[in-house]
Formats: structure tokens, sequence, C-alpha cells
């Protein structure tokens, strides 16, 4: 019998989870988080299927949920729970019946996965839900003692859509995904653009919000993208349009792509499709234009790494947030910034984000943008310099500047994204770049040529590193030699992109300058390494697609075994970060984790495989164990592989898998090519202001609290971990998913 608590004590008795309006993927990691990390608190979880529609019929749609219930669903797209259109939940009465839907299991707190729309609805709810009980009292539905058990639903909101329009988080569940699907999709188009010398029209999905859009053109290298916030801004945009297919094509470019954003309209509010812009094409230019509209592709599929742990962090924050009573005074929406989980008054968010659609309608596009954020408004601004068939002219009498390009350090994707942005950057501004193919060695063995604007063409999207690259940190012996290269072609600056090993090779040249008057030119690093173990950033280019690469591994390897009774032991990369393990680990559900941070103990292994044994005795037919190739140097994989299969006494035989280079391949994921973009122009415009001071300094680019910072190169050692380890000292943000992962293995956490 439920009993009457005091108004302190604001824990909920159990809690309903659903999904509402469009799906988005993500969702399933979300609901499974909820659905664990309720369970680890004490509180009852239930799921409600079908959205409102489930919550206002009642009955098996508002089931109890245990651990098993959500298990085995982190990979698949949409939502298992269901959404559904409910118009009833619209009127009162339908509001009631929800109501006593969910005050009859000792619900009285919601979290709610959806758009603007649904979380309004949820708010409604949760507003009304004294007055609404008090009328089912009246109407004898109710006891009193139930509704004084229950004064009122507490209610916590994430935010499910690909739009990524919601304010209160910089990215929304399921956006990452959608931009995966979007830029394949592209990727795939160019290969046939370019081989008929065809123009493609994309029409990307988006409402009232043109994020997909505009980040799909930075990550694609389109060469012209229509956004609802910035629409031509002269009439004539059409011959503007032309022009621009034109000059490519006068520059040898073979194909054209055009992405509109279904909101998209021009300065007059008419609305810009996809049709329309191919008429312009083929009808004014004679180009062979094709239309492809993405539809709802762009939702579908298995999500991204990205969007499985923002999934899995939001909903183990919203249980939080319930259980601590934040949601009491105010409905919560929670949301990522700055790589932090963060929350904000829900309707707060909800108003704003209207509020753009508002200025939209009202043509007020300025505002709309200003709303939109300084992130996207660089972006935008980033756009039109890079679709260009060529560079602006520069000012006679600006001096030119000679800046050098070269990667060092390990392979990893997203290389050729940032020299592509910094060389058209660079020359936008009027100076000229240089390519140093075979990193500092090629520096000091003189292999070093001019770049152009098209000679970097289609690299936004290759993998690999077309200038090469090596690990080689300079010797004393070499050091006269690099210093006559850079006199010897006048370089007055150098961007490297590379890892671990190009900023030590950097600094030992930096250090170098007093005894080396030539080598005293800025260095700007930027972070391109799978490993994200450089110090000055909080993450690096290449770890987004090495991550996805593992998760996308693991998938298959889960799949292999799932007809048997088996637990695979799978090696990532990362050295001495524990980045890509505990990540991966999170994406995957693996049962384990093990980081060269925390390292390997006797005392973890013994729990850790006692723990496991008990969970196959209960039934489990399948465990994944992450380990970080630098965890530990004893207690390697085919250690481990070893120990599980001896200790597992026949309960389950067990596999190794050492995924290796693969996880520096491939192409950049979306995420990736925007990173790598964006950092390369703040990185070109850094070097460009620090030649116009009396002493220029080298710096490290970096992520900082989701801002672009740069750090003194000179700060390098004494940011590193005073162990040894190639990593940097200060505690990192990863760190904090770990008791999240532990929690949805729902295996006890090893106290040694």
């Amino acid at each position: 019998m439920t009993t009457t608590r005091s108004p302190a004590d604001r824990r909920p008795h159990s809690l309903g989870v659903l999904t509402s309006g469009g799906d988005a993927a993500g969702m399933n990691a979300a609901v499974r988080a909820v659905v664990r990390t309720a369970l680890h608190v004490g509180v009852q979880p239930y799921l409600i299927h079908e959205g409102y529609l489930g919550m206002v019929e009642g009955g098996e749609a508002i089931v109890e949920a245990q651990s098993y219930h959500v298990g085995g669903i982190l990979h698949r797209g949409g939502t298992v729970i269901g959404t559904a259109r409910c118009p009833e939940f619209r009127s009162r009465d339908g509001r009631r019946r929800a109501a006593w839907n969910l005050v009859t299991r000792d619900i009285d707190a919601l979290v709610v996965i959806g758009g603007d729309g649904s979380l309004t609805g949820a708010n409604l709810l949760s507003s009304e839900w004294p007055e609404l009980l008090a009328e089912l009292v009246e109407a004898g539905e109710l006891e009193q003692e139930l509704v004084d058990a229950h004064p009122q639903l507490q209610l916590v909101g994430i935010v499910g859509s690909i739009d990524n329009d919601m304010f209160g988080t910089d990215m929304t569940v399921g956006t990452d995904t959608a931009l995966h699907r979007i830029t394949e999709a592209i990727d795939a188009l160019h290969s046939t653009a370019s081989s008929h010398q065809r123009s493609f029209v994309i029409e990307v999905m988006g409402r009232n919000c043109g994020y997909l859009a505009l980040m799909a053109g930075l990550a694609t290298g389109a060469q012209w993208v229509f956004i609802p916030e910035r629409p031509p801004q002269t009439a004539s945009w059409e011959e503007a349009l032309r022009r621009t297919v034109q000059d490519g094509r006068k520059v040898k470019r073979r194909q054209n792509i055009v992405i509109v954003a279904e909101g998209a309209r021009d300065r007059y509010g008419v609305s810009i499709t996809s049709e329309r812009v191919r008429d312009i094409l083929a009808e004014g230019l004679g180009e062979d234009t094709r239309i492809t509209i993405l539809g709802h592709v762009q939702r579908g599929g298995s999500p991204s790494a990205f969007d499985r742990n923002l999934g899995t962090r939001c909903g183990y924050q919203a249980v939080q947030e319930l259980v601590a009573g934040n949601a009491a005074e105010e409905a919560q929406l929670i949301g990522i910034r700055e790589n932090r989980i963060v929350t904000s008054p829900l309707m707060q968010a909800v108003e704003k984000t209207q509020a753009v659609a508002g200025l939209l309608k009202e043509k007020r596009y300025d505002e709309a943008m200003e709303l939109r954020g300084s992130g996207f408004v660089e972006a935008y601004e980033t756009m039109r310099t890079l679709v260009r068939a060529r560079p602006r002219e520069a000012s006679a009498d600006q001096p030119v500047k000679r800046i050098a390009i070269l990667h060092a350090g390990g392979l990893a994707p997203g290389m050729n994204t940032a020299v592509r942005a910094a060389v058209r950057t660079i020359m936008d501004r009027g100076h000229t770049v240089f390519g140093i193919r075979g990193g500092f060695p090629g520096l000091r063995d003189g292999h070093v040529e001019e770049l152009g604007w098209m000679s970097v063409s289609g690299w936004v999207s290759h993998g690999g590193a077309a200038l090469g690259t090596k690990r080689y940190t300079p010797t004393p012996e070499d050091l006269p030699t690099i210093a006559e290269r850079v006199a010897g072609h006048q370089l007055d600056g150098i961007l490297m992109f590379g890892s671990f090993d190009g900023y030590n090779a950097a600094h030992v040249l930096d250090q170098a300058r007093s005894e080396h008057p030539d080598l005293d030119i800025p260095i700007v690093c930027l972070p391109v390494t799978i490993s994200n173990d450089v110090p000055g950033t909080g993450l690096t280019i290449g770890a987004d697609t090495a991550l996805n690469a593992i998760v996308e591994d693991v998938d298959k390897i889960k799949q292999s075994a799932v007809a048997s009774t088996r637990v695979f032991v799978v090696e990532v990369m990362g050295k001495e970060s524990g980045y890509l393990a505990l990540s991966s680990g999170l994406a995957t559900g693996a049962e384990f984790v093990y980081t060269p941070e925390e390292g390997i103990t006797l005392e973890r292994l013994k729990h850790d495989v006692e723990a496991l044994n008990e969970r196959f005795r209960e039934g489990q037919r399948l465990g994944v164990i992450i380990r970080g190739e630098g965890a530990d140097p004893v207690y390697t994989t085919p250690f481990l592989w070893a120990l599980f299969e001896k200790e597992g006494g026949g309960l389950f035989d067990v596999r190794q898998s050492i995924l290796g280079h693969v996880q520096q391949g491939g192409n950049p994921s979306p995420f990736d090519r925007i990173q790598a973009t964006r950092l390369a122009v703040r990185c070109v415009d850094h070097l460009l202001g620090q030649l116009e001071e009396a002493h220029p300094e080298s710096a490290m680019c970096g992520l900082v609290g989701g801002k672009v910072t740069f750090t003194p190169l000179a700060r390098f050692r004494e940011l590193l971990d005073p162990g040894g380890a190639r990593r940097p000292a200060e505690e990192v943000w990863f760190d904090r998913i770990r008791p999240i992962a532990d929690v949805m293995s729902g295996i006890p956490v090893a106290q040694l």
C-alpha cells in the first residue's frame, strides 16, 4: 500500500519513460539508461508504449520494466517502445485518463524523450496534475489517500530529435546519426556526379532549422547550401547560383552538390524547393541536374557512437535529477554543453526554441541567426569561404605570408579535411600555402611544394593523409638542416596537424629557436589523433571516427556470438589514454572496461570473473570486455582471454579480437569533418594573428570546455602526466562516464 510521505521527500515512488514525436536514433539508449539507472537507485521504472497514446489507453501499454527488458536495444534505431500521434491527449479528458493510469501504478515522475511539442505536452500534464487528481477523486475514481501520496508529477525531458533545434543543449539525441546518413549518401553521390559531370540537388530534413543542411555542407564539400535562417541576400540569387556552378566548371570541377533544407526560403519568405533549384540549373545552364530527397532514411539506422553515448548519459542524469527532487519545483531539460551533461528549465528552453520559428515567420533572419548561436554563425561564414571556386583577390598592398602545412605522428581520419580547410582559408586571406610531404623528415629533406585551391578538392571526405605522416623527433644533428630549409623556403609559419609525436617534434623545434634563429617562427598544432591523448584539448580530431569503427565492429562481434554462449575480449587502440576504451564500452554495452588510467589488478580480475560467472549462471548468453591497449603490460588481451576461459568453468567460451589499425582507417565521420574544418580555420587565424606580433608564439589548438582555445606550445611538457605516461596531467572529462558504464552493465563495481 502506498504511504504518504513528507513534502521534503521528493523521491518518486515509480517513474515512467516514454518516447514521443518523430523517432530519432539514440532514443533506445536513453530508454535503456533510464530503466537501468532507476533500478540501480531503487525506483521502479515503467515503459509507456506508443507515447501519449499508451499513457491515455493504459492497460498493457504501461508495463513494469526490468533490466532484461532493455537488453539488446542499444544498437537499434528508432524506438522499441514506439511513438504514435494521440489527439485524445490534447483534451483535458484524455489527460485525466492519463493521470489515472499513472497514479494507479504509483507513477509520479516522467522522463519524456521527444521534441519541443512532446515536451510541452508533458509539461501541461505536470502543471494540471493536482487538478486532474482532484477531479478523479470527486468523480469517485480515486481515493484521497492515493492522491495525497502523489501530490505532484515530476518531469524531466530529453530532446530526441534529428533537427538539433532545441535550446538548452548543443546536440539533440539523433542529430549525429542523421548527419551520418546524409554524409554517407552525399559521399556516394559524389562518385556518380563526378563520373557524369552532373549537378545534384539534395533535400534534407530539419523543419525550421538549417543545422543538418549547413553541417552536411561543411562535411561533404557542397557547393551551395540553402538554410531557413539565412536566405540568399540578393534578389538575383538565382544568377549567383548559376555563376558559382559556371566558375566551378571553369576550374575543372566535375560535380556540383547543392543542399536544400526542407524549410529554406528566400528573403521574401517564398520557399526554395529542390525542384526550384533544379530548374534554375537545368534551364539556365543546361546542367544535367538530378534531385535526391533523402527523406526518412535520415532518421533510421543504427545510432552512431555519439548518439548512443549521449542518449545513455542523458537518461542516467534524468533519473538522478528525479531522485534528487530537482524537478519538483520546475520541469527540467537534460542536454549536453561542452562535453558536460547539464540541466536547464524545460519551458524556458521550449520558449526560446519556438521564438526562432517566430522570428523566421516574421522574416527577422539576423535575429534568428543570432539565437542559433555563435557556432552556427561561424560555420555559415566558413561555408561561404570554402564553397568558392577560387579565392578572393587579395589587396595589392597586403604583405603575403608563406605558410607551410604538415602532418606528424600517427595517422588519423580528418587529416585531409583539416588541410583542405586550412589551404583554402590561407589562400582566401591572400597568402601562399605549402604542403610538406612526409612530416618533419619531409621538411628536413626538402619535400616542400606549393598547394593550390583545387589541389585539395575532394579532400574533405577522404581518409588517410595525402601529405603523408611520420613519427619522428628532430635530432640535434637535424636541427641545422631543418632551419636551413625553413629559411630557404622563406616560411613565416607552420601548421602541424598530428598526434602526440607531432606535438613533441613541434615542441623540439620551438625550444630550439634561440640556438637556430631561422626556427623563430610560430608553429600552431592541431590535435589529430584517435587516442585523444594530447594536452590543451578535451577532444581530438579522429577519435570520433575511430570510436564509430570500434562500435560497428563490436556490433558485428555481438551478432556472431549471440547464437552461442560466448564472451569476447576486445582490444582497442588509444596508447596510454582510455578514451576509446571507456567510450566504446559505454556505446557497446560492455560488461567490463579496462583503461590505462585505472590499470588492472588481480583483485579486480577476481571480482570480475566471479561476477560474470554469476551472470551466465542466471542465463546470460553474451559478454563483451573492452581492454585499452595500454591498460597493463602484464595483463594483456591474450592473458584476459585465457583467464576468463579457464575460470568460466564451461559456462561460456571466450574469444579475443584485437581490432588493430582499422580504427585509424576509413573516411572521417561527420563530427570529425566538421571539427577539423572549424579548428583548422581557427588555427589559420591564430597563426596569422601571431605573425602581426613582435614576438610570435607557438601554440596548441584545442577544444576546452566546448570553446576553441590556444595554449602556448612551450607548456607542452609541463602539461603531461608527471608519471611519464603519454597523456595530459589534468583529470580528463571522460572519467565522468565510468560510473555510468558500471550502472549500465548492472554488475556491482569492485570495491578495491
